[in-house]
């Protein structure tokens, strides 16, 4: 099967990440995110911070996307390519910090079906919202996932430059 063609959705199966997983998540993310390159510490650093909001979608031979999420706060997303600093305050959202499929796996639901799980986790921790920052031309995908606010503000835009001039704050509600 080519890595065009669409992957039929009953071979990809969303699993937990390990740490034996981040060399093929930086690869993914090298594919995926050409012009939002991270180092694989990011990943690593990410994972050690929520692992329950690490996730990897396992295709037939090999993984084919994967998503990084945790709580964090609102209107403050980590920069490009950083580490987190654990904040002093309790968390007030829950972050998706980045979902990344190849080609082939687009279209087949799997990423639709990550937010959903990430929505229930987010109700579970009681966190009254989900937020990200879109980018690459992605906010009309996190618009049919529920994502219908996008948050402008001065500061936060300037905090958003480290991502790209058209990168965008987005929040939704948790159901």
């Amino acid at each position: 099967m080519s890595r065009s063609e669409p992957m039929p959705p009953g071979l990809l199966q969303w699993r937990p990440m390990t740490a034996t997983d981040l060399p093929a998540v930086k690869a993914l993310a090298d594919l995926v995110h050409v012009a939002y390159p991270e180092d694989e510490t990011v990943f690593a650093d990410r994972l050690t911070h929520h692992p329950a909001g690490c996730f990897v979608l396992q295709g037939a031979d090999a993984p084919v996307g994967y998503v990084i999420s945790h709580p964090w706060q609102f209107a403050r997303p980590p920069r490009l390519n950083t580490r987190l600093d654990r904040p002093a305050l309790p968390p007030s959202t829950y972050y998706i910090h980045d979902l990344a499929l190849l080609p082939a796996a687009r279209g087949s639901g799997a990423a639709a079906a990550i937010v959903d799980v990430l929505a229930a986790h987010a109700a579970d921790l009681r966190l009254p919202n989900i937020t990200l920052v879109a980018v690459g031309n992605s906010v009309h995908f996190w618009r049919r996932q529920g994502f219908d606010t996008v948050i402008v503000d001065p500061d936060l835009d300037r905090q958003l430059r480290s991502y790209d001039e058209h990168a965008c704050f987005m929040s939704r509600k948790r159901p």
